[in-house]
């Protein structure tokens, strides 16, 4: 149990007693309440503020797990005077707000917490060591220097400023908007690795795409039947493939149909197709004509094509990946296939902080238009306007807007009133 703030000390008296406690040390210590009764032999760490991790003075009692010991400490430490219980991230709120670390830090935190796969994990210990707060920092740190540019020609016109002061401010304006295109032009990779890549199994009736789903899953996620239109909804399944999380869409079988909720599960199945990460067109190796009933373009929008039912006899050789969903033949190589194709989309090449969130990508969309308005303004009252609303944008994304450094850019590069 960890206990911030002021009365952090005095927390650690009541329940451990008076003696000091070495900062950052582990110590043994008899946990007793305001009775005198004893609660526990735990463990005892003390961060004496700023050197924790809110900025302020912080205990860690590490108790035995069990419910009545839990919850005796608790209301030993609820009877203190001062203390209450935290609310939702509250830690990390005040950690953000004591400058301890940014907002994309804070959420990389979440991230990490809740990662499930190999690729969410490493993306957001990257970001958790702080690979897009630098990047936005620098962005921030060259727009704060070109901001204060074009503010000291408005308001210092009179003093010795260079006649190209407000061409340099384009120029760098121009150069971080460059950056900040490139860094929106990833396909949405962050993103699909933090929430997962949505993979869609289409094909015919019959074909097996509901016993692929289950043998990817090894459980029973979908109903198998050998009645063609068993499958008329959308079913979803979270997997890990290949260290990465991945949604998996069983869908209806494409055929002609005139029954009513069976047409809607194939348009259904083929809107799925259209928005997937990644398409598989899964296909019965043992049909005399394997693409009979398949709507025109549905091949096309296939990123692997497999080859179903190869413990069966084929009437002829097929070409291609070949599995049986029964009995796990060629699985490992689809999962290999499968794995190589998300690879494939999501590494990105020598970038090592992709976006992971909407709202970054928002923030970082207002920064990019308001620069361009800027870089095309004629007027310099506009300019300094625009590139203090892109400056403001990408503030918002770490947590930092401060007028304090824009002034301190504007004095000290110009010597201003020396």
């Amino acid at each position: 149990m960890r206990v911030s703030g002021p009365r952090a000390a005095a927390a650690l008296a009541a329940l451990a007693g008076p003696e000091q406690f070495e900062p950052r040390k582990a110590t043994r210590a008899r946990l007793r309440d305001s009775a005198g009764e004893a609660l526990d032999d735990a463990l005892v760490l003390w961060f004496a503020g700023p050197a924790s991790f809110t900025g302020e003075d912080v205990v860690e009692f590490h108790v035995h797990g069990g419910r009545a010991i839990v919850e005796a400490v608790l209301r030993a430490l609820a009877a203190l005077p001062g203390l209450r219980p935290a609310e939702p991230g509250e830690f990390t709120r005040r950690a953000v707000e004591n400058g301890k670390f940014d907002l994309t830090r804070a959420e990389a935190l979440a991230d990490l917490i809740d990662a499930e796969t190999e690729s969410q994990r490493r993306q957001a210990l990257r970001q958790y060591e702080g690979a897009l707060a630098a990047l936005y920092d620098g962005w921030r740190g060259r727009l704060i220097r070109a901001s204060a540019w074009a503010e000291a020609a408005i308001d210092f016109s009179d003093e010795e400023i260079p006649l190209d002061v407000i061409a340099q401010a384009r120029r760098s304006a121009a150069g971080i908007l460059e950056e900040i295109q490139s860094h929106l032009n990833d396909q949405g990779r962050g993103e699909i690795v933090r929430n997962g890549v949505h993979l869609t199994v289409f094909g015919q009736t019959n074909t097996g795409k509901s016993s692929l789903v289950n043998a990817l899953a090894r459980r029973d996620v979908a109903i198998v039947s050998p009645m063609p239109g068993t499958t008329r909804d959308v079913i979803e399944v979270h997997l890990d493939l290949g260290g990465y999380a991945v949604i998996v869409s069983d869908t209806a079988g494409l055929r002609p149909s005139d029954e009513a909720i069976e047409s809607e599960g194939i348009r259904r199945a083929l809107a799925r197709t259209e928005s997937a990460d990644i398409a598989l067109l899964l296909l019965d190796g043992t049909a005399a004509d394997p693409f009979a009933g398949l709507p025109a373009g549905a091949r096309d929008r296939a990123s692997l094509t497999v080859w179903n039912k190869s413990d069966l006899p084929w009437p002829q050789r097929r070409d291609g990946l070949r599995i049986s969903a029964r009995t796990g033949e060629g699985l490992d190589a689809l999962v290999e296939a499968l794995s190589h194709l998300i690879k494939q989309k999501l590494e990105s090449k020598g970038e090592s902080s992709p976006l992971t969130r909407a709202r970054h990508r928002h923030a970082l969309q207002q920064a990019a238009d308001a620069l361009t308005r800027a870089i095309a303004a004629q007027d310099t009252e506009l300019m300094a306007e625009d590139l203090r609303l892109a400056l403001r944008a990408l503030g918002r994304i770490t947590g930092r807007v401060d007028i304090e450094e824009l002034l301190d850019m504007v004095f000290k590069d110009f010597c201003i009133g020396k």
